[in-house]
């Protein structure tokens, strides 16, 4: 297994993107702790290999107090993932600045200083991996979507930031960046399609692989990041989109 024995801090591991690493972690033997806002579901918190953490991350100094009772429970950090974000639509005009300072309390602040607080313990254990969450929205946009592609870019100019500043301590920085991702809100938005069965299909058609992606496929990835395999990669924004970003258009 590729993560025996390491530990990892998985920031809203609870679902969606973040269930789908913490349970690629578990089949490959790391203990994993997620820290999130709300308790685990009964099946979570009963894992072994799992401590569930509640914390308010949009609050810096609630971040080196989960840090230490990830400790407290596993001894140390090996991995840290930074997946916990929210996202909402706004136009222009109607984004307020409480909701992007929210926006950016969460998506950005909290992986800089779950970094910050990380950093020391796993420079302690000879080093380790750090991953954040990123998007391909980082890279391009939707409409009304400029708080959160703001919020994904700075997080991939964060990556390679850390990745030259931890670098001689022997930690590495990657973010990956995913595109359409099967969830229960991506659900429920076709579902409230007038023909979900054609906007699947239409859905399915912008990939090249033909089909969406899964929480385990960015599992998969955070897993080849957090092991060794990975030794000689760092400072990278890895696209995970079934090909959607790199298809042109054509004309209709």
């Amino acid at each position: 297994m590729l993560l025996e024995g390491r530990v990892a801090v998985v920031t809203g591991g609870g679902r969606g993107i973040g269930r789908g690493i913490v349970e690629r972690f578990l089949d490959e033997g790391a203990n994993v702790a997620v820290v999130q806002r709300t308790a685990l579901d009964a099946e979570l918190a009963a894992h072994p290999a799992v401590a569930g953490i509640v914390a308010d991350l949009g609050d810096p100094a609630a971040i080196p107090h989960a840090v230490d009772e990830v400790v407290e429970r596993f001894g140390g950090v090996d991995i840290a993932v930074n997946n916990a974000g929210i996202m909402f639509e706004r136009t222009l005009a109607e984004i307020t600045p409480q909701e992007w300072q929210l926006m950016a309390a969460v998506n950005l602040q909290a992986p800089l200083f779950l970094a910050r607080a990380v950093a020391p313990l796993m420079t302690a254990r000879g080093g380790g991996s750090i991953i954040n969450i990123g998007s391909i929205e980082g890279l391009g946009a939707n409409p009304q979507h400029a708080a959160y592609c703001a919020s994904k870019a700075g997080i991939h100019g964060m990556t390679r930031a850390l990745a030259v500043d931890l670098g001689s301590d022997g930690i590495r920085c990657n973010a990956i960046a995913p595109g359409w991702i099967d969830s229960d809100l991506s659900e429920t938005y076709l579902d409230s399609n007038p023909d979900p069965v054609a906007a699947r299909a239409a859905l399915a058609a912008l990939h090249p692989v033909g089909r969406t992606g899964r929480p385990t496929d960015v599992g998969d990835l955070a897993v080849f990041l957090a092991s060794e395999k990975a030794g000689f990669l760092t400072g990278e924004i890895i696209v995970l989109d079934g090909g959607r970003t790199a298809l042109l258009p054509s004309p209709s």
